[in-house]
């Protein structure tokens, strides 16, 4: 399988995975030709993250946050990895991680 593949498998089974936890519209961002602020897969429950896919053996993780951080405008930058035959990853800059919990009843 070609990178470019590769790429993709790992966008639909991010988006798969969202899916399965609830976010049945989460759907590729690249489907509708980049129209949706170049993220790699959309998710309009989730509007305020901007998902960055990464499949490979190995992440570059700060090169990876960077891109998705260049990318997110105004947006939560959250970069989801997976490894062959492992779970989902989730890397995000902290400040990121920091806003998200404000925003959740896990912070009172």
């Amino acid at each position: 399988m070609n990178s470019r593949e590769k790429g993709k498998a790992g966008e639909r089974a991010w988006r798969d995975w969202l899916r399965a936890q609830g976010y049945l519209k989460a759907f590729r961002g690249q489907q509708f030709c980049g129209l949706q602020g170049n993220a790699d897969v959309v998710c309009p429950e989730t509007p305020e993250i901007h998902y960055e896919v990464k499949r490979g053996e190995r992440l570059d993780v700060y090169g990876a946050v960077e891109q998705a951080r260049r990318d997110c405008g105004d947006k939560h930058a959250v970069v989801a990895w997976r490894r062959n035959n492992r779970a989902w990853i989730v890397f995000m800059p902290a400040d990121t991680f920091a806003r998200l919990l404000r925003g959740s009843d896990l912070v009172t």
